[in-house]
């Protein structure tokens, strides 16, 4: 989940949000992992002010715990959160699907096949960080095709939300082929013009993250807040 400022207006905060936000996503830094802001400061060589800013930014987008006089931790997943985000990212998804099956053409179609191109090179090539980025691709042509560009604002913050989660069902269950398959539907049925039949596949999409919350639960349990 990139800044979306200009290069030219990027600043430290920037720069130390995009990093931890790749290292929490990526799980390098894992659910519970202690964080210090004085050794994130020594590391990029600045005060504690800019780290304390990103850390701000990420404990907004539940990625990290913040404790007066107590470490700060990577935030736990929250069986209750987890499911609010995914009801919010739906319903405006659904909105979106509906509204790009009103929109196909030429455009549409070399948006969508350009982007299921580099998904499938992402699977050749075994890479699901990749992968996960190429999903954020396509969600985002899918809004540019509904002409709804300010809906996938509201689409990557709950994801971003999530995605921890499916980045450990990306790498311990290898379901990029049955994603891709997802997203290759949503987009047939986008291009015939079929509103309802574009969203019970977004359905479907959705819906595979089920099995990979239920297996880090029962793998996992840890990763997850016991007071939830």
């Amino acid at each position: 989940m990139r800044n979306t400022l200009a290069t030219d207006r990027r600043t430290t905060v920037d720069d130390i949000f995009d990093h931890l936000f790749g290292e929490i996503n990526s799980l390098r830094l894992r659910p519970g992992d202690r964080i210090s802001e004085a050794e994130i400061a020594a590391q990029f060589g600045v005060s504690r002010q800019p780290v304390r800013d990103a850390f701000t930014r990420l404990a907004n987008l539940d990625l990290l715990l913040i404790r007066p006089q107590r470490a700060t931790e990577v935030k736990r997943f929250s069986s209750r959160e987890v499911e609010k985000s995914r009801f919010v990212r739906a319903s405006v998804e659904f909105e979106v699907l509906r509204r790009a099956a009103g929109n196909p053409g030429a455009a549409a179609r070399k948006l969508l096949e350009a982007c299921l191109k580099r998904q499938r090179t992402a699977i050749d090539k075994g890479d699901y960080q990749k992968f996960g980025e190429l999903d954020y691709e396509f969600h985002q042509a899918l809004c540019d095709i509904a002409d709804a560009g300010f809906a996938f604002e509201v689409i990557a913050q709950e994801k971003a939300k999530v995605d921890r989660l499916c980045t450990l069902g990306l790498a311990k269950e290898d379901r990029m082929p049955q994603l891709l398959e997802d997203h290759e539907a949503i987009a047939a049925a986008i291009l015939d013009g079929d509103a309802e039949r574009a969203v019970e596949a977004g359905k479907l999409h959705l819906s595979r993250l089920d099995a990979t919350i239920a297996s880090i639960e029962a793998t996992n349990g840890h990763y997850f807040d016991p007071s939830d």
